[in-house]
């Protein structure tokens, strides 16, 4: 099986790459911005037309995409997540090569959910930032393309590699620090959030099995656990050895002590705290996962803990 990888060298890419490399059926070819590239190729720039060509001339039978941006301004988001996927969508359609497209969403397309509640496929999606916006158009482009398509709504990745700028990689940021200074307690905001996390590698299986498949469509991939910040917090601190004070800054008083799966005094579905939420997802997220486990054979098989020690292990590595 031939497969064109677009955006081999992101965060998601990366071990995309590495999964299907691992397959001995997989010819893989990677397209994408920088020299380490197969091919050269910049999808918000490039025409449809010369992406046809090369369609045309590799033959690929699945097309993953992986490619896009998580910052910026709507102007840039939209470049990189909105019309990048039309470039891909229009190229796709000229081509003869008749590829299947396996396009990487998200969950922020959905927006803000209903705490407690699980986020099911057939959700009416409500982007509550740019981010979100830009993901939604590219899945609507995608959905309404003709191709054979699947768009694989992916949650919170988690695990090795999470960019710095994430909520877990602030986390191991911030404990790296207070360890560092010899910090007897760290002081940490924005915890109240809950987040739906699954690990880049299972997220990587996910699109393997959805490049085997003929599931078409949108289909959620996350654990189907929403998890606190304040306890991911707690047990990136175990797993790290800190033994200093964790202080929530807009949480209820006192030490953070909790863990997963402990007992809490506080309701497991406490009213969300004022705090900005740069993903646009309010205070809770969690995927319903059904419609993966019955259309790929896909379950989640690493927990948070082996996430949070892999984060950790290459945040310590900065020490």
């Amino acid at each position: 099986m031939r497969v064109l990888l677009i955006g081999a060298n992101g965060y998601l890419g990366r071990f995309v790459a590495d999964r299907l490399l691992a397959d001995p059926a997989v010819q893989l070819t990677a397209l994408g911005r920088g020299d380490d590239a197969d091919v050269r190729f910049d999808l918000a720039s490039g025409s449809p037309g010369a992406l046809t060509r090369f369609l045309d001339a590799v033959h690929p039978g699945v097309v993953v995409n992986c490619a896009g941006a998580t910052r910026g301004g709507a102007r840039e988001l939209t470049r990189h997540n909105t019309v990048a996927v039309a470039t891909v969508c229009e190229a796709l359609r000229r081509s003869g090569c008749g590829a299947r497209l396996v396009q990487i969403g998200c969950g922020a397309e959905y927006g803000p959910s209903q705490p407690g509640s699980s986020t099911a496929e057939d959700a009416i999606p409500r982007p509550g930032g740019p981010y979100g916006v830009s993901k939604l158009a590219a899945t609507e482009l995608v959905l309404g393309s003709g191709l054979d398509a699947v768009v694989l709504r992916v949650f919170s990745p988690a695990g090795p590699g999470t960019p710095a700028g994430s909520p877990l990689g602030r986390l191991a940021e911030a404990m790296r620090r207070a360890m560092q200074s010899g910090d007897g307690e760290l002081k940490l905001g924005g915890l109240g959030a809950q987040r739906d996390f699954v690990d880049v590698r299972d997220v990587a299986r996910a699109v393997h099995a959805a490049s085997l498949s003929a599931a078409q469509g949108v289909i959620n991939i996350g654990s189907g656990r929403a998890v606190r910040l304040r306890d991911a917090a707690a047990v990136l601190a175990r797993v790290a050895g800190y033994g200093g004070a964790l202080h929530e800054l807009d949480g209820p008083p006192g030490p953070l002590r909790a863990s997963i799966g402990h007992p809490r005094s506080e309701p497991d579905h406490a009213a969300p705290v004022a705090y900005p939420y740069p993903d646009g997802c309010g205070s809770w997220q969690q995927a319903d996962v059904r419609t993966a486990r019955d259309r790929l054979g896909w379950r989640p098989r690493i927990n948070l803990e082996e996430s949070l020690a892999d984060i950790w292990m290459e945040a310590a590595c900065r020490i």
